[in-house]
Formats: C-alpha cells, sequence, structure tokens
C-alpha cells in the first residue's frame, strides 16, 4: 500500500493539519548514540539465543508449542487491553464452545479472531512485508472482520457518541490517547508512508535492535481509530517471526503484559520531545526511545530464556510422566500411556502402526491406548492415517509448562 501525500489544497478536505513528518524524529537509535553498542549486543544475543532454541525443538514439538503460544500471546495481548479471557476459554472458542454470558461469548470471539491472525502470520502471511503499512491494514482488517459488531464501537469523547471502527480503514477523526493528541487524521498516509520508507529498508540487525523503535512509532502515529495496540503487538511479532525465524514459539507479549506499568509508562515517555542538546537531534527524545528499546530487547530475551528452561527436555518428560502416571492410577489413561507420550515427546511424531510394537502390545490395545491419548487432547492427527503428535492443551499447561500463564480458576 502506497500512502500519497495530500496536496495542499486537500489538506483541509481531509482533515491534514499539515504536520511535518520531522514530528515523528527520530525513528532510528542513532550511530552516535551512547546506547548504541550495548543495544547492538542485546540485538545479537537475541538472534543466537532465538536460532538456537527454535533449531533444539523437534518438528512435531514445534507445531504444538506454536498452537500453544498463539493462545497464550492472545491472553497476554488482550490483558494489556484490560480483556481477562484464560487460555482455557480461547481454547474452546477455537472448537466453537462458548460461553452462555453474552459479554464473554464476545471476548472469546475477540480472542478467536486473534488466534487467527497470528494463525496467519506464523503460516507466512506478511513474509517480507512486516513493517509496512499495507500489513497494519491488513491485521486491522482481518481482526475487525471477524469480531461481533458490539466489540466495533468507541465512544466519542468530546461527543460522548458512539463510532464505528471500520476494519482496516485509516482513521478519518481526531483522537486523544491520554495526554497525548496524535496526529490529524489527514496526515496518518503521510506519516505511514514515512514510517514504511524507513523500517523496510534496514538490514537484519540494525531491523531487530529497530524493532522497538517501529513498535511505538507506529502507536504515535494511531493510524486506526481503535485496535492500534493490539496491531503494533502484532506487527511486532510478525517482524521478529520473520527476522529471527522463531517459529512462533516466544512471544514478546508474556513479558509486556507482565510488566505493564513499565511498559505503558517508557512508551508514554517516548512521546515527549528532546529533552536537551545531549537527547538526539530528533523533534522527540532519543533518550527515552533507548530505554524503550533496552526493555524491549531485554523481555524478549527473558522470554526466549522462560521458554527454554519450560522445553528443557528431561524436565518436560519428567513433568509428563508424572502426569500420565497420576491419570493412570486414576483409571482415566491406561497404563502405557506414558510410555507413547514419551516416545512422541522425544521423537516429535510417531506413525501409528509403531505403536503396538514400541509399546509390546497387540493392536487393539494399541488403538485404545491411542484413542485415549487424542480423547484427552494431548496427542493430535491429521487423519487417522497420519502420524502422532505431541499437543499442548492449554488445560494442562499448569501441569505440563507451569508459569507459562495463570492456572483457570474453578468457577
Amino acid at each position: 500500500m502506497k500512502y500519497e501525500p495530500a496536496k495542499k489544497a486537500d489538506r483541509k478536505a481531509v482533515g491534514d493539519g499539515g504536520e511535518h513528518i520531522s514530528l515523528m524524529e527520530p525513528l532510528l537509535i542513532s550511530e552516535g548514540s551512547r546506547h548504541r553498542p550495548a543495544l547492538t549486543d542485546l540485538s545479537v544475543e537475541l538472534a543466537a539465543k532465538a536460532s538456537g532454541f527454535r533449531r533444539s525443538l523437534p518438528s512435531g514439538i514445534l507445531t504444538a508449542l506454536a498452537d500453544l503460544v498463539r493462545a497464550m500471546n492472545c491472553y497476554y495481548s488482550n490483558l494489556i487491553e484490560g480483556h481477562d479471557t484464560h487460555p482455557v476459554d480461547i481454547e474452546r472458542a477455537l472448537k466453537n464452545d462458548y460461553s452462555k454470558d453474552k459479554t464473554k461469548r464476545n471476548l472469546q470471539l475477540e480472542a478467536k479472531a486473534h488466534v487467527a491472525v497470528q494463525e496467519w502470520i506464523d503460516g507466512g502471511g506478511l513474509i517480507g512485508r512486516a513493517a509496512t503499512g499495507e500489513a497494519a491494514c491488513e491485521i486491522h482488517k482481518r481482526f475487525c472482520d471477524l469480531l461481533p459488531d458490539e466489540l466495533l464501537w468507541v465512544q466519542d469523547k468530546d461527543t460522548d457518541k458512539k463510532v464505528r471502527v471500520e476494519p482496516g480503514k485509516l482513521r478519518e477523526r481526531d483522537v486523544k490517547v491520554g495526554g497525548l493528541v496524535p496526529i490529524s487524521p489527514g496526515a496518518v498516509p503521510r506519516f505511514m508512508q514515512r514510517f514504511e520508507e524507513v523500517f523496510t529498508r534496514l538490514g537484519k540487525a540494525e531491523a531487530i535492535l529497530s524493532t522497538a523503535s517501529m513498535h511505538h512509532r507506529l502507536l504515535w502515529i494511531h493510524p486506526f481509530l481503535d485496535g492500534n495496540g493490539r496491531v503494533a503487538r502484532l506487527m511486532s511479532h510478525a517482524h521478529l517471526l520473520n527476522l529471527l525465524d522463531t517459529g512462533g514459539v516466544w512471544s514478546v507479549a508474556r513479558g509486556l503484559a507482565r510488566n505493564a506499568a513499565k511498559y505503558k509508562e517508557l512508551l508514554a515517555n517516548c512521546d515527549l520531545k528532546r529533552r536537551n542538546d545531549l537527547d538526539g537531534r530528533g523533534n522527540l527524545s532519543e533518550e527515552a526511545l533507548a530505554e524503550f528499546t533496552r526493555f524491549f530487547l531485554e523481555t524478549c530475551l527473558d522470554q526466549v530464556t522462560f521458554m527454554e528452561s519450560l522445553m528443557q527436555p528431561d524436565r518436560l518428560r519428567a513433568r509428563v510422566l508424572v502426569w500420565a502416571e497420576e491419570e493412570a492410577r486414576l483409571g482415566t489413561l491406561p497404563q502405557r500411556a506414558g510410555q507413547l507420550l514419551e516416545a512422541v515427546l522425544y521423537r516429535g511424531e510417531l506413525p501409528r502402526g509403531e505403536v503396538a510394537s514400541l509399546l509390546g502390545i497387540p493392536e487393539r490395545t494399541a488403538r485404545r491406548v491411542t484413542s485415549q491419548l487424542l480423547k484427552q487432547g494431548v496427542l493430535v492427527s491429521e487423519s487417522i492415517r497420519a502420524p502422532l503428535r505431541l499437543a499442548f492443551p492449554a488445560a494442562l499447561a499448569s501441569r505440563w509448562m507451569p508459569g507459562l500463564f495463570p492456572e483457570k480458576p474453578h468457577s
């Protein structure tokens, strides 16, 4: 999507206040910044750590973990927006199992929409264009198109009237976000064009370092009437997915939500004007942008480290086997179920035809063991002839992957 600057004669008609794009500078942390060496080191460390973690996972485990991380990412992104929809309820929504309460149902639909958009991103939907205005609009449209109509209305604080959010459409109204009054609606296309020009021309190392800058500057432009925070987080996810080949097996959203107060404080600081002659050369504070960048990169590193610790083979195997043994004692799983789970965990996937010989049991018994594990949702298979793969149900996350998200309280 190319953004053509409005002609001066048309600016009044389209609500363009004529703001100069330099108001958004600096978009990048300058080479001469005293923060550059440390931020560059963090970027290199993140690239190495993310790559090592992804390579350590068998392909079958990679798929299962990415599925769970989508629900986790959605949960934490919603939490930042003040919407608490637990991953167990998100998982139910993905199976079209909705709450009878209309408000909870709408939030489940919102979560389902988020997961659908992230699945599209994880499948390569934004390869090579995650830093474009087109990407922002497509994320917004795909998400909003799946929302119930009740969630597409926002309150105009000046008139108290409700205004409908148009999926994928740049805003045509002035807005106020906290203490910030973003640029006029007619100026949005010009600023988005500048945004795209800068962030799509970077080399890999610079692009990783500048993900936080991209994140903030999109929020500063505030291109949509509503949904900007979610779009920014999904764009950051897509950007890192492309740059680091993350496989979608970790997400910065968990770290941002767990430090939501600091995240919002540092974002707000990036809105501030340059403090003095030592604070860069742009209109906005480079020091604040560097501080947010450090926080963002350290948060990414923390999340990779956390997921890596959860997926350590021996520890994960122990947690899975303890669960299987307990379920077998309760009579909800056959005795050999743990042995089958261990094999799939080790190999990533297992042909059904090998189950009987692996467990040393008759074919009929093997089918029963397999059927029970499929019913529990801990094994999945694309068809009756496809290999068995491990799954990480949200309901078992507190046992298999403790700390990933809070345990769902019993209702």
